[in-house]
């Protein structure tokens, strides 16, 4: 069965009463679908509806993830805090965290928020996005299950941690660079798992050293520790893995160091005897405000600038356009905002199985007629 599309008023009120129908307060349910959905707008299907039920229903029902969130400040100055997310809904921590980091770079030009026990929490630009809404700089990180191998290692060690940054410009869409720091995510293994496609050559290490392409043993050996993410730039110092690697690692440090939170194999979401347990993310915010230095106006017209430039550059032979981070993206969603969200036949099964299961009788979607 091909994908199907879903219009955005459907498909965002039924994630939203789903979420509400599992515990989530409404205002704290219509966060995390705005964070969802935000994925299949850019065009992100990875961090999509396609992670609604394995990575937030199925952690709610197992207990390992709180669908009441209590965002609890544990300490704060005039432009930092420290917040500690209590396994809830990492959507709603993110969503509080980079607000508050925001309100704090608009009174003193910085503000930057630290958080411990938190959740997945969704597609980091997203996050990034509100600081250039507000004309400001965002970035942000989170660490995650152990994922990618260490250069000259083979053991998954560090999570894939997205590194992500979001800058204001003048053009109609933000220059925002969300990207993981291994080769790839697990998501998109998720995704070729769900389509039974294989994974590319060399971006998957066993323990033997060999490359690993079946997707769906693949999801079964990153949680045994039978295979490891390579590293942005790919394996060993060829490629210059090694700056890949050492990215990864900047980001679980300033994700666990500044808010004593968990780190490396702690976050693996295994207990004693392979029971699952809450994952205990950590996460970081910074918010710049531009017009604290020249000037806004200024700041967006020369980034503006620089990335015309940038696209107005000679191309490659063969290639008819160069493109700047989120562009595509913005493409994506002038494509997809009158049409809906596309849903693969996987996702569909999931849906209907939520649906019936909460008893939402009122949602009949288009593969059913």
């Amino acid at each position: 069965m091909p994908k199907i599309t879903v219009d955005w008023k459907t498909i965002t009120d039924f994630v939203t009463d789903a979420f509400v129908g599992v515990g989530i307060p409404r205002e704290d349910a219509e966060i995390c679908t705005d964070v969802l959905l935000e994925s299949d707008r850019r065009g992100i299907e990875s961090h999509g509806v396609n992670r609604f039920k394995p990575i937030y229903m199925d952690r709610i029902a197992a207990g390992i993830q709180n669908p009441v969130t209590n965002f609890e400040i544990i300490r704060e100055t005039r432009t930092t805090a420290v917040v500690d997310g209590h396994d809830g809904m990492g959507q709603v921590i993110g969503y509080k965290a980079m607000k508050m980091a925001i309100e704090k770079a608009k009174e003193y030009g910085m503000g930057m928020v630290a958080v411990r026990n938190s959740c997945h929490y969704g597609i980091a630009g997203y996050y990034v996005t509100m600081c250039t809404q507000e004309g400001m700089i965002g970035i942000t990180g989170t660490n995650a299950r152990p994922s990618i191998a260490p250069t000259f290692g083979v053991e998954n060690m560090l999570g894939t941690n997205p590194l992500t940054v979001g800058l204001p410009t003048d053009e109609p869409f933000p220059f925002v660079l969300d990207c993981a720091t291994s080769i790839t995510q697990r998501g998109k293994i998720e995704y070729f798992a769900r389509i039974d496609k294989d994974t590319p050559s060399g971006m998957v290490i066993g323990r033997d050293g060999k490359p690993k392409t079946d997707s769906k043993q693949i999801l079964v050996d990153l949680n045994t520790g039978e295979a490891a993410l390579a590293p942005l730039g790919g394996i060993g110092e060829e490629l210059a893995g090694y700056k890949g690697y050492g990215y990864a690692t900047v980001v679980e440090v300033l994700s666990a160091a500044l808010q004593q939170g968990n780190f490396l194999r702690a976050l693996s979401g295994i207990g004693e005897g392979g029971k699952k347990v809450p994952f205990h993310l950590g996460h970081f915010f910074i918010a710049i405000d531009t017009e604290a230095f020249l000037g806004s106006d200024e700041f967006r017209k020369t980034t503006g600038d620089i990335l015309r430039d940038l696209r107005s550059s000679e191309k490659a032979p063969g290639e008819n356009r160069i493109f700047t981070a989120g562009e595509k993206e913005w493409d994506i969603w002038q494509e997809r905002k009158d049409k809906g969200v596309p849903i693969n036949e996987a996702v569909q099964k999931e849906i209907v199985e939520i649906r019936n299961k909460l008893n939402l009788k009122k949602y009949v979607f288009p593969w059913e007629k």
